[in-house]
Formats: C-alpha cells, structure tokens, sequence
C-alpha cells in the first residue's frame, strides 16, 4: 500500500512523452492505490509541480522541449521543490547515464521495461523511507522539546478582559515547524501579541523557531522594562539588532507580526517585518500593511507602527502564509483576496477561528503544504 498521511493517497507526477509508456505506467500506478498525474515533459512537470506539489516525480530522460536533466536541475534551483523525491524513468541501463542521474541527486533509476511490480515495489520502498525519516525526526523534535519544557506555540490564549483572542496553529505533517506564536501580558491594561514564520520551512525549522522565539522573548521583556511606551517597532528593532548580529541565525530570516492591545484606552498597535498584512474587520474587512525588512535582512528594518481605534465589535486577524499559500485539487492558491472576502463574510455569532479553520480544511480537502497559523482577536 502506498505511504500516506490520514490514509491520504499519495500523489505521483510521471513525466513521460510516449503516450503507450505513460498510459501503463498510469494504469498500474493507480491499480496500486497511488495518485497519478502526467505531464508531457520537463515544461510541463515544472509548471504541474509549482500548481500541485506532488509526493514523488517519476520522470523520462528524453523528452522534447526540456529533457529529464534540465527539469531535475530546474527542480534543485527551485527551493520549494528540491526537496520533492525525484526517479528518472528511462529506457537505457548505460552507466554514465545512471552516474550523471545520481549526481542530480535522484533517489533512483527506473528502467521502463521494468515489470510493474517493481516499479511499484521501488516507489513504495522510497516513500516508506521517507515516512520513517519522518517520523524519526518527529520524534526527535518531540523529545527536544519535551527535554527543553519549550513550546513554540501555547495550547491557548491567555484571557484578557475586555477581549476574545483565539488562535488556530497546524503544523505542516505535525511536526513542530516555523511558525510560532507568542503571548506576552504586559500589565492588567496591555498585552503584546506576536506571530512569526521563519523561513526555511520543513523538519530543521522548529529550532529555528525555538532560537527567534527566545529573541524575541528577551528583546520584547528590554523594551517593555525600559521604556513607559509600548511600541511593537521599538521590539522589532530590538530583535532584528540582535538577530543582524548574531552569526549562527542571521542567515535565517524570518517574518514577524506583533500587535500590542491597549483596553483602557481601545486601541491596537501593530507593525510587521516581512509579514503578511493583518487583517482589520469593522464591518468589511481590509488589509493593513506593514512595510518592515525580514528579520536579519538588514541592520536597520525600517519598522513602523499603525494604530488602530477600535470599536465593539471590531475584530484583527493575523495569519501566516500557510493559508494565503494553501492550494485545492486544481492547485490554485487560496490567496489574499479570497481570505479578505471570506472574513468579510464571516458570521459575527460564530466562532471565527471555527469558522477560518473549516474553510481552508474543505477549499484543500484537508492537503496542507506548510504550517498554518490563524490569530483572531476581537473587542468585546
């Protein structure tokens, strides 16, 4: 049985020119149980690759327009597909052929006169060493972070009167990865809200993650313990110094949102770096922008604060890209737009990370390509 997450079968992209060859392969494949999609070439596999990520690629060497080569080295340049397992399908056993395959950093060769129990036997035996390389690491990851007591992400807001604050947090094969989500309660009349993505996704993110967490930990106590005025740029100053300075991460960057809350006074302060914009609904919903550098990118970020008055009612969401960058069946993003349209036509008596949660879940059928994270805050 193919490997696959909550019996999702897994996808498999062929690449092949001659049709008869492709039609077998297609046909035994998903006798199999596999998902099989085709492509007529390496042009064609790219462009398939961006718009549906698929599991494993199983492609010919020569093909018309871009032959098996070229397309593989387009994938390794590709930082969201290089990590794709790749076989080259092929009609010839030269050595030389076989040698430059593996420079290109292939998993196997596939001969096409191969009888379809093996070419099933071969990809199955690649994907269940991927699934145990997987759980490997998760388990590692777990157990770093049980020895740690660290948590990237709490298991739930904190209540702050006055507020409703809720977030949604899936990580990407549950695996603890770069997202992380933070709370920090300044006194009885503020509270600092903080999202961050750090890029570079996959199974070595989370101690990324774990180290930018504790920068902005310390970075957001400085500020708050010196200074009379909150002001989220002020911490992401603070941390992007640090950061820009510190050799072991400054090459990982990172995205940043954080929104102080004021109740006394109603009124949210925000600023970003390299983030998505937030989210304010009073009434319809709009993007506010944050033009703030990615954090480590340069010794100055160019960080600045919005202010938001708010009224009863109104609500602020602040989200990652694992959701403006989720993809249904025909692989099209579910983008910004998309997500400004649905919170405006969010149902004010219902849940609105419920109802978030619900919506991506059924627009990807519950395929998920990166870590998810959805705050909701709203004032009472």
């Amino acid at each position: 049985m193919p490997v696959s997450d909550s019996k999702i079968p897994n996808k498999i992209l062929l690449v092949e020119d001659e049709f008869n060859i492709a039609k077998l392969f297609i046909y035994n494949l998903t006798k199999a149980g596999f998902v099989c999609d085709h492509a007529n070439n390496g042009k064609e596999g790219l462009e398939f690759a961006h718009r549906n990520r698929p599991d494993i690629i199983i492609s010919d060497v020569m093909m018309p327009e871009m032959d098996g080569f070229e397309f593989r080295k387009k994938l390794l340049d590709d930082t969201d597909l290089k990590s794709i397992p790749f076989v080259f399908l092929t009609a010839k056993g030269a050595e030389e052929d076989i040698l430059q395959g593996f420079d290109l950093e292939i998993e196997d060769y596939i001969i096409k006169t191969s009888s379809p129990k093996v070419v099933i036997a071969k990809v199955s035996a690649i994907l269940k060493s991927l699934e145990k390389e997987r759980v490997k690491i998760v388990d590692e990851v777990q157990k770093a972070a049980d020895s740690m007591g660290a948590k990237v992400v709490p298991d739930e807001a904190p209540q702050f009167e006055g507020f409703s604050i809720k977030h949604w947090h899936l990580p990407f094969k549950n695996v603890p990865g770069g997202d992380f989500i933070d709370y920090f309660k300044i006194d009885e009349n503020n509270i600092a809200i903080v999202l961050g993505d750090v890029m570079g996704k996959r199974w070595g993110a989370w101690y990324f993650a774990v180290a930018y967490a504790g920068y902005v930990r310390s970075a957001t106590r400085f500020v708050l313990e010196s200074s009379s005025e909150y002001s989220p740029s002020d911490i992401l100053h603070k941390v992007n110094e640090s950061v820009f300075k510190d050799e072991r991460i400054s090459e990982v960057f990172i995205t940043l949102s954080i929104v102080l809350l004021d109740k006394k006074n109603k009124v949210a302060k925000y600023s970003g770096a390299g983030d998505l914009p937030i989210v304010y609904k009073s009434g319809e919903a709009k993007l506010i922008h944050s033009t703030g550098l990615l954090l480590g990118f340069s010794s100055t970020g160019e960080y600045e604060d919005h202010e938001i008055k708010l009224n009863t009612g109104d609500e602020i969401f602040l989200v990652t890209d694992g959701i403006t960058e989720a993809r249904n069946k025909e692989g099209l993003l579910y983008g910004q737009e998309k997500l400004i349209n649905f919170i405006t036509g969010m149902r004010t008596e219902e849940d609105s990370v419920e109802q978030m949660k619900n919506e991506l879940l059924s627009y990807t059928g519950g395929e998920l390509e990166d870590d998810v994270s959805f705050i909701a805050v709203k004032l009472l």
